[in-house]
């Protein structure tokens, strides 16, 4: 891979970068370094010094930020005003930029119950693969005009173009919140748990579930009477206990990091439905010292490998490897051909990596 490194800080300097590179790869904070990993004549063109908040208005419940900017920067300035992105976007205290998330499309557990980062995105400024800086989309949560191209950035890894500045919508964050830790003797019990408390009336806050352990966590939130309404009525479905306050955070992070996995391993994120839950769990059993996370009410499923074991799974599942070895799409075959359009129209001369690289 080139060793060489191109810094622009300002979206004038992304697009002059751009131009001057035959074949370009954009890169991050490099905490999900799988997805950048081309070949050598790709110039690396980062976007960690292209930071800053460009504009925020609490009022309206949107921010518009540089692509480099870190989420921990981000979730500060949004907590100010009692904000906050609900789709717990991943990474952030290892150093994730905005920018290298929407090109990921990642979401944590708050996808659950407000939607993935695909439903908070509303604009974005980015340079095409002719060097065009250009714009999608709007800064207001109203402009409802033409077709929603924004979207088509989410999970695209810099395959379209590269982003320069990105425009989110935010939510209030909740008065209070309790984490339930629900018992679950196998995978079918556990698969149960997830699609009987996502068909309830109790609006969970996110829906997650560690099965080599045997538990699945429930987060309520909303007004703290509340709360204890809506556990009452849980554990007297399900056996379980509620965790600290402390306990609470500390399982969050390690869902919002990808803290149990493998330090140096391999990390996939497999794209599943509930149903699917148990298969994956038995996918996982079959690979020595592997480990699980299911998320998003069973709607994702992330598998970690050690290092050193790391090898070529063929999951049965749309699959992206974030970190480690293998290749980038290890699951069951994608259909491009929206996307294969979107590619053409964007990156005619194909400046960025292939869809399937």
């Amino acid at each position: 891979m080139s060793a060489t490194i191109h810094q622009p800080t300002t979206p004038l300097e992304l697009a002059d970068a751009i131009r001057a590179a035959p074949r370009a790869i954009i890169v991050g904070a490099g905490t999900k370094p799988r997805l950048s990993r081309v070949s050598e004549d790709f110039a690396r063109i980062a976007t960690t010094k292209l930071r800053g908040i460009v504009e925020y208005e609490p009022s309206e419940f949107t921010f518009t930020a540089l692509a480099g900017t870190p989420l921990r920067e981000i979730s500060a300035a949004l907590a100010k005003c009692g904000q906050y992105l609900p789709f717990d976007p991943l990474f952030a205290e290892a150093g994730a930029t905005i920018g290298g998330t929407v090109a990921a499309g990642v979401s944590g557990p708050g996808r659950f119950r407000f939607g993935g980062l695909r439903d908070f995105i509303l604009g974005v400024r980015f340079v095409d693969g002719d060097g065009r800086l250009m714009r999608m989309g709007g800064k207001v949560v109203k402009n409802a005009a033409g077709f929603d191209l924004p979207k088509f950035f989410v999970g695209s890894l810099g395959r379209f173009g590269a982003l320069a500045e990105v425009t989110f919508k935010v939510f209030p964050r909740a008065q209070a919140t309790r984490t339930l830790r629900l018992l679950a003797r196998d995978a079918t019990a556990l698969t149960k748990i997830l699609t009987d408390a996502a068909n309830t009336r109790w609006e969970l806050d996110a829906l997650d579930a560690t099965p080599g352990e045997g538990f699945v966590y429930a987060r309520l939130a909303g007004p703290e009477e509340a709360l204890e309404v809506l556990a009452r009525e849980i554990f007297a479905r399900w056996p379980g206990a509620t965790l600290t306050a402390e306990a609470a955070r500390q399982l969050w992070r390690e869902a919002g990091e990808c803290a149990w996995a493998h330090a140096g391993g391999t990390l996939v994120k497999l794209a599943i439905t509930p149903s699917a839950v148990p298969a994956v769990v038995e996918a996982v059993s079959g690979l020595p010292e592997a480990r699980s996370w299911i998320s998003a009410g069973g709607n994702v499923a992330w598998v970690s490998l050690p290092p050193g074991k790391s090898r070529a799974t063929p999951w049965n599942w749309p699959a992206v490897t974030m970190r480690g070895a293998g290749p980038l799409w290890p699951g069951s075959p994608v259909n491009y051909n929206v996307f294969r359009a979107m590619k053409t129209a964007l990156d005619p001369q194909g400046r960025y990596p292939a869809l399937d690289s």
